[in-house]
C-alpha cells in the first residue's frame, strides 16, 4: 500500500539542499517534501523570498549544495512544487527599525537609486525610503539627477511609516 499523502501547512518549516540557482529563483531538494507526482520533494524559492534585503543575485544568499531550512508557503499545482520562503525564517529588519523611529524624526542616509520621479535613500542597513521628486528641492526640477546623484549623503525626515507594506516616506 502506498504511503499516505502528507499534508503540509503554511508556516511549516522544511529542510533541504539547494540543487540549482537560476535568475528567477532557487530549487531545493527537500528532505521531507510534499508528495509530487514526478519529482518528489521539489521546492522552489523565488528571489523575492530569499532575503528581506534587496539582492542582486540569488548567489548573494545561497550556494548550490547548501543545506537550508525554509517556511512552506503553498503547493504550486501548476509547476508541481512546494513554494518556500527563506526570508520568513529570519526577523524582518524593517519592523525592528520601525520600532526605533518616529514620524518627524530626521535621519541621515545615502541616495541608492534614482528613478524618474523619486529617489531611494538608504537610512540603515537594508532599509530604504522614498523621496518624491517634488520633495527633493524647493525649486521645480524635471529629474532627480538635477538635485542628487547615487551615493550622495542627504538628511531626510520621516513622514510616514507603513509597517504592512514595509515602506518609509522621506521628504528632504
Amino acid at each position: 500500500m502506498p504511503d499516505a499523502v502528507q499534508v503540509r501547512h503554511c508556516g511549516e518549516l522544511l529542510s533541504g539542499t539547494v540543487t540549482a540557482i537560476e535568475r528567477f529563483g532557487v530549487f531545493v531538494a527537500l528532505n521531507e517534501g510534499p508528495d509530487h507526482p514526478v519529482f518528489p520533494g521539489v521546492g522552489f524559492i523565488t528571489v523575492h523570498e530569499l532575503s528581506w534585503r534587496r539582492i542582486e543575485s540569488a548567489f548573494d544568499v545561497v550556494q548550490v549544495g547548501q543545506r537550508i531550512s525554509c517556511e512552506f508557503l503553498q503547493f504550486d499545482t501548476w509547476n508541481l512544487e512546494a513554494r518556500l520562503s527563506l526570508r520568513a525564517t529570519q526577523p524582518d529588519p524593517f519592523q525592528a527599525f520601525a520600532d526605533g523611529i518616529a514620524v518627524g524624526q530626521k535621519l541621515h542616509g545615502q541616495v541608492t537609486k534614482l528613478v524618474p520621479f523619486s529617489v531611494f535613500v538608504q537610512v540603515a542597513d537594508g532599509i530604504e525610503g522614498l523621496v518624491h521628486l517634488q520633495e527633493l528641492t524647493w525649486t521645480p526640477v524635471q529629474t532627480p539627477s538635477e538635485v542628487v546623484q547615487a551615493g550622495d549623503e542627504v538628511t531626510v525626515v520621516v513622514t510616514e511609516i507603513d509597517r504592512e507594506r514595509r515602506k518609509l516616506t522621506l521628504p528632504r
